[in-house]
């Protein structure tokens, strides 16, 4: 019998506005019983700090060019984390054997094999007295792979957990994208396009609001169809052979001349039509409408965008659906990839990533 251990995972995503933690108890395999859920809001100084910041980073370059802010607001939000897995440490009666620190994403660029999270895992280790495992993405790029995504393995554990395949789970962060686990058992994943990064970023411009809550915005727009139609795929994001994206790699020029409500209608069928388009235009999933589909990440929440969706495939569900809360499969799934991490198993692999071979990751920070 595999030894279990408890893990606690911390995930920023790219709306910066907070922080996900999540403890389980798994053994990195196929064990897993959720203990703790709990967000953290990141106060307003932190995140327009993140925000700016990230505003500014445009290239590698940048990263250079920004160091000194860089540092500073990686302490920042270290510090942060570092409060929030004390006040769980408090709270829980479990003793945490790991901590999975993915930190914040500031700058991902596959072609380049770049791909920056701020957090200080020696710091964090040093304040809350545990072991931590962090900068999870590294050993796959320097093997090849594009650094993203990494949440696909747990997705898989989930599946068996489950018990149904074939099964696509969509993860509507920042960036939406995909994981199937096939009827053989085979696992594939990718990053489809953008999101909920656009939507995002037209209310952030628009309004004093940082996401448009419920799609109730958009749903009292119109959808504007020449927009929609001239600049379909303007990214250009179609080449095979690339595996993830960055939020920068998209932006909302395009919408500029719509009024508020009309633009957040028009960017929320314009991603939606992403999901659509991977299921269409791609042979392997013709006939994917009697697959089970679910839908994970903060996306899922727009009802608007999931009415969408549901328009076209009616079997789609939310993974809440199946007993687990949609806000936390990725805080999750950094506690269990910590626990792989140590265990030296592959969290990363070349269905998933783009890399050359089977991949562990994570950078262990013992606790002395």
């Amino acid at each position: 019998m595999s030894k279990s251990f408890y893990s606690l995972g911390l995930m920023s995503g790219t709306s910066m506005d907070g922080v996900d933690a999540s403890v389980i108890q798994t053994d990195g395999k196929t064990k897993y019983k959720p203990i703790l859920d709990k967000y953290f809001e990141y106060p307003k100084d932190i995140y327009i700090h993140l925000t700016k910041l990230r505003d500014k980073i445009k290239g590698s370059r940048d990263l250079k060019k920004n160091s000194k802010e860089i540092q500073n607001v990686e302490k920042e939000i270290t510090l942060f984390h570092a409060k929030a897995v004390n006040q769980i440490l408090k709270k829980i009666k479990v003793n945490v054997d790991f901590i999975g620190f993915h930190g914040q994403t500031i700058y991902h660029n596959a072609k380049d094999r770049i791909s920056k999270q701020l957090g200080d895992g020696k710091l964090l280790s040093k304040i809350t007295k545990k072991t931590v495992i962090c900068n999870f993405r590294q050993n796959d790029l320097k093997n090849g792979g594009e650094g993203a995504p990494l949440t696909p393995i747990f997705h898989q554990m989930l599946q068996k957990i489950f018990n149904i395949k074939p099964v696509s789970f969509f993860n509507i962060g920042g960036i939406l994208n995909r994981t199937t686990i096939w009827k053989d058992g085979l696992l594939s994943a990718r990053d489809l396009g953008p999101g909920m990064c656009l939507i995002d970023k037209w209310i952030r411009t628009k309004t004093n609001k940082k996401y448009d809550k419920n799609g109730e915005i958009a749903k009292v727009g119109k959808v504007n169809k020449n927009v929609l139609d001239k600049y379909w795929n303007i990214f250009q994001i179609s080449d095979p052979e690339r595996i993830s994206y960055d939020i920068n790699d998209f932006d909302i020029s395009f919408a500029k001349k719509l009024s508020l409500k009309d633009g957040a209608a028009t960017l929320t069928l314009y991603t939606a039509n992403y999901f659509i388009a991977h299921f269409e235009t791609n042979a392997r999933f013709q006939d994917t409408k009697k697959e089970k589909t679910i839908l994970c990440g903060g996306g899922r929440k727009n009802k608007f965008l999931v009415k969408t969706i549901k328009s076209w495939n009616k079997n789609v569900k939310l993974i809440d659906d199946y007993g687990i809360d949609g806000d936390f499969v990725e805080s999750q799934a950094f506690a269990y990839l910590a626990v792989r991490s140590y265990l030296k198993l592959p969290i990363s692999f070349p269905e998933t990533t783009g890399c050359k071979k089977p991949t562990t990751g994570g950078k262990i920070i013992k606790f002395k």
